[in-house]
């Protein structure tokens, strides 16, 4: 089967588009499509035939329709009163879901019969600021949205209760999550088999594991792991975090150090153990991994390059190739085609 590859160029107001090999991992470019300013953030539905854009100039959220051979084609965009850096669809695709950094929001849009998000927003909810993703669990009954810290945000995640039939959210008990430590959870990622989350945080430069109630909906931590190697004092950052489909490895970048931190998964706690890192572009803040979990590319932002990875088996990432992708790249999504 074939994938695609969606990379947005903020820079140059485009998303670039690409075939991937499942067989190697090379990648042919095979066209662009234009957007709104500054686009960034994307997310796809379960179906896999609508692309959700984020232009952060433009204020905006584009849906694309996506055709034979991974095209792309415009169907409209909803304007929205902040920049969104961060979409995903709920789990039956039914509504999209999105977090404002400068904003200090959250938000839910429905979505039409067109599979485009529809305005006005069933929901428009105030956080705090430094708000940076948002994901429902797999159930679909809750839903996280993690606030970084270092003065831009409240060093929390919040939980709340999502209902599937209207999108409205409520905040759950307890309303938020505080680390213990200054460490601005950012991102995360759903273990595929257990109840467990795993985050990014952003200004303890870690990976911070989270017991999932999925009964309550709450979180516990249980470990916190740095991603960068012993000995180094250099600036750095976190950024994305994505675990392998077998679940058995997670991977989180570094902004600073300019790596791919590696981590082996316990089958049976869930705990990380690091076994490495790979050296990437300058300030890899977005990355992918392929469905099939063969591959990883990671996309440097001050550099306008891709590094391609294999997924070796026991985790660590050899580098197989390097593309030019162009101004700006900030995000990075693969789909099966």
């Amino acid at each position: 089967m074939a994938m695609y590859m969606y990379i947005t160029l903020s820079e140059e107001d485009r998303i670039a588009q690409y075939e991937v090999d499942a067989s190697t991992g090379a990648l042919t470019h095979i066209g662009n499509v234009r957007t709104a300013a500054r686009p960034a953030p994307l997310a796809v539905n379960p179906a896999g035939d609508r692309l959700y854009v984020g232009c952060r100039d433009a204020i905006a959220i584009s849906t694309f329709s996506i055709g034979d051979g991974g095209a792309l084609a415009h169907i409209s965009d909803v304007s929205v009163d902040n920049d969104p850096c961060y979409l995903s669809t709920d789990r039956a695709g039914r509504f999209l879901l999105s977090a404002y950094y400068e904003g200090g929001r959250c938000a839910v849009h429905a979505i039409g019969d067109d599979g485009a998000a529809v305005s006005p927003p069933v929901e428009w909810l105030a956080t705090d600021k430094g708000a940076h993703s948002m994901q429902t669990d797999p159930a679909n009954r809750f839903a996280f949205v993690p606030h970084i810290s270092g003065g831009n945000g409240p060093n929390a995640i919040f939980q709340f209760r999502f209902d599937v039939e209207t999108g409205h959210i409520t905040p759950n008990t307890p309303a938020r999550v505080t680390p213990d430590a200054e460490l601005g959870p950012r991102h995360f990622c759903f273990h595929p088999h257990k109840d467990i989350l795993y985050f990014s945080d952003e200004q303890g430069c870690s990976v911070t594991a989270y017991n999932f109630d999925a009964d309550a909906g709450t979180l516990n931590a249980f470990q916190t792991t740095t991603t960068l190697p012993d000995g180094y004092e250099g600036q750095n950052s976190c950024s994305q975090i994505q675990i392998a489909p077998s679940g058995e490895f997670l991977y989180a970048p570094n902004r600073g150090h300019n790596s791919i931190a590696c981590f082996s998964v316990d089958a049976h706690s869930g705990a990380l153990t690091p076994i490495g890192h790979a050296l990437s572009e300058a300030v890899p803040r977005a990355f992918s991994i392929d469905p099939s979990g063969q591959y990883l590319y990671a996309a440097g932002l001050d550099t306008g390059k891709l590094a391609a990875y294999r997924i070796e088996d026991n985790g660590t990432l050899a580098r197989i190739a390097t593309y030019d992708v162009g101004e700006g790249p900030m995000w990075v999504l693969i789909i099966d085609g």
